[in-house]
């Protein structure tokens, strides 16, 4: 890993934990976009918000497998990708944006509902004891978070557009939300599909999702490329760091 490498990867952390002041000169000796409060703030809110709606998963997971429901609900699914393709183009988001944005939202959700039931099936003695109602409890708590979630996308696109400035931006954005929400490997896993429709897919190959472990560090610190190509981040002949 050389050293440029680390130093961006050291500044996006301290970006968030530090503040962005204290990072600002590390992270521009990097050539590494910084992203400037109000695109951060836009981009916490909307990853704050894709966290809360992967959180409703297990409610789901948990409803289904009282009731004996499979996870895949494709009548449902297709429901609410009309509704988002319809509330997307009423709001001033494309359409296919906000189609692609939940469906992978869907995904990601389906990614924690299938490791929870394993985990149950597993395990009897951790299944949930409350069986929520999903027609009338949980499924309306989702729908709720489609409005926001599609009015952030839309008010985030400017700083998303800029493939420096929007990877950087996930970065500090993930890692101040799961500072603060401290999710486990299933989730996650689960946010990193949640994640992938933000920024430019072209430019994901250019990434990889280094977990950064100890005491000063948490998450996820995906090292954005702008202006090197940094490919496979980790150091030869190691496999990437487990939970």
């Amino acid at each position: 890993m050389t050293l440029v490498v680390r130093s961006a990867s050291l500044a996006l952390v301290s970006m968030v934990l530090l503040g962005p002041t204290a990072a600002r000169a590390d992270v521009a000796a990097t050539g590494v976009a910084v992203p400037d409060s109000g695109d951060r703030a836009g981009l916490v809110a909307l990853v704050d918000l894709i966290v809360r709606r992967l959180s409703l998963a297990d409610e789901v997971a948990a409803a289904k497998l009282a009731d004996g429901r499979p996870i895949a609900d494709p009548v449902r699914e297709r429901r609410l990708l009309d509704a988002v393709a319809a509330l997307a183009a009423r709001s001033g988001t494309a359409p296919e944006a906000g189609v692609r944005f939940f469906r992978a939202q869907i995904e990601a959700g389906k990614m924690v509902q299938r490791g929870l039931h394993a985990r149950w099936r597993a395990h009897p003695e951790l299944r949930p004891r409350r069986h929520p109602d999903l027609a009338g409890e949980v499924r309306p708590r989702l729908d709720r978070l489609t409005p926001p979630l599609l009015r952030l996308l839309r008010e985030t696109e400017p700083v998303r557009a800029s493939d420096g400035r929007c990877w950087s931006g996930l970065a500090a954005a993930r890692l101040a939300v799961e500072a603060r929400t401290g999710l486990d490997r299933l989730h996650r896993d689960a946010l990193d599909a949640a994640l992938a429709p933000l920024c430019d897919p072209a430019q994901a190959e250019r990434v990889t999702w280094w977990r950064v472990r100890g005491a000063e560090h948490h998450g996820l610190v995906p090292l954005a490329a702008t202006r090197v190509q940094l490919g496979d981040l980790r150091p030869a002949g190691r496999p990437r760091p487990e939970a």
